[in-house]
């Protein structure tokens, strides 16, 4: 962290944790946005580690071409008091509960969807815990569980990061729910070269941290099962010690599993183990719209993924309906079993929706969009 960024920290923390944004002209009104600050001080240093960098950032600077003056804070700042009258507030998680009865009566209260609603998203980690521990008579910590929020009952919108899967876990509120397509982080050339013959017995897991909520056990204990497949681990598997001692002999001493722990996506090889695969597998219980498979997409890779995703997959990819280690054995050996151009014509198909539908371009389209709604009050 250099010198200015610590000046900067600094500065902020002594004006109460927030960060004010201006427009040229004079502002048309003021925008409270809860999300992360970091952007605005680290963001050439980790523009490219997660798709909340750029997105929040630019969330921002869309409303500052709009007019609008912006003050970022954290999600997680509890001590923030609205001190002006806002036009708009938007939220992640659970400030929007603490800062509605703050706010001026007219101000639109937005909750920005980024994950699943967090009562499903808790209750799908622990059923994956204790399916594990009844299975392999072993007990690990759940990662990815998260605080209760009660964001939507406060909200008057909602912008959401996913697609139909994510969106059934916040019907119940009957909120209006606007759409907003992930990025990227990533994206690379079709692997014009790639020899699908060969890549066809050869598969990946990539995801961030939560290996059980993300299926990595249910993946690993189908691969142990199928010495004919090879597959590439990708993910933080280290950081999660009980988890790494439970499938040791998977992760480092099966001869057709090769763990690469935690692995840049912008990195040669990432890029080779794209080049050389066919597909994803990714079992994930609970998500907004997963970035790891919208990575694979943009690398040419089939996904082979649940529907708790959040991600479509058309006619170029496989949705798990049961996520058990029989079916991850039985999806394996169909991709394995099609034919060369029906494989290569999915994963054409794959890295084209990906750079359709899930691109820095695209998802500024869409904010951009419903900002502009937002003024004209058709939301």
């Amino acid at each position: 962290m250099s010198i200015r960024t610590i000046v900067k920290k600094i500065i902020m923390k002594l004006r109460g944790g927030v960060i004010t944004l201006r427009p040229i002209n004079t502002p048309r009104g003021n925008v409270l946005l809860s999300y992360i600050t970091d952007p605005f001080f680290e963001y050439k240093e980790r523009e490219y580690t997660h798709t909340n960098i750029w997105e929040c950032r630019e969330m921002a600077n869309i409303f500052l071409a709009s007019g609008y003056a912006v003050d970022v804070i954290d999600w997680k700042n509890d001590s923030f008091i609205p001190k002006k009258n806002y036009s708009y507030c938007i939220d992640i998680h659970s400030n929007l509960e603490r800062l509605s009865p703050l706010l001026n009566k007219d101000c639109v209260k937005i909750f920005h969807a980024t994950g699943s609603h967090w009562l499903f998203q808790n209750r799908a980690e622990y059923e994956r815990l204790f399916n594990l521990q009844q299975r392999k008579k072993i007990t690990l910590v759940p990662r990815r569980t998260l605080t209760p929020s009660f964001a939507i009952e406060n909200a008057d919108l909602v912008t959401l990061l996913g697609n139909e899967a994510t969106e059934n876990t916040y019907r119940y509120a009957n909120k209006k729910i606007f759409h907003i397509p992930l990025s990227t982080t990533h994206s690379f050339p079709f692997p014009e070269n790639k020899n699908i013959n060969e890549a066809k017995k050869r598969f990946v897991w990539f995801g961030g941290g939560g290996m059980i909520h993300k299926g990595l056990d249910l993946v690993l204990e189908a691969f142990a099962e199928m010495p004919e497949y090879h597959l590439s681990v990708c993910g933080p598997v280290q950081s999660e010690k009980d988890f790494e001692k439970a499938y040791w002999k998977e992760l480092y001493e099966t001869k057709n599993i090769k763990t690469f722990g935690r692995i840049d996506p912008g990195g040669s090889i990432f890029r080779e183990i794209l080049d050389s695969s066919v597909a994803l597998v990714y079992p994930s219980c609970s998500e907004g719209q997963s970035g790891a498979v919208i990575t694979c997409l943009h690398g040419g890779l089939i996904p082979a993924v649940s529907y708790q995703s959040g991600v479509n997959v058309n006619n170029f990819g496989i949705i798990f309906k049961e996520n058990t280690i029989a079916e991850i054995k039985e999806v394996v050996r169909h991709i394995a079993s099609t034919p060369n151009e029906e494989l290569r014509f999915m994963s054409q198909k794959a890295w084209e929706y990906a750079g359709k539908e899930h691109t820095r371009e695209r998802w500024s389209s869409s904010f951009k969009t419903f900002v502009k709604s937002l003024a004209k009050k058709n939301v």
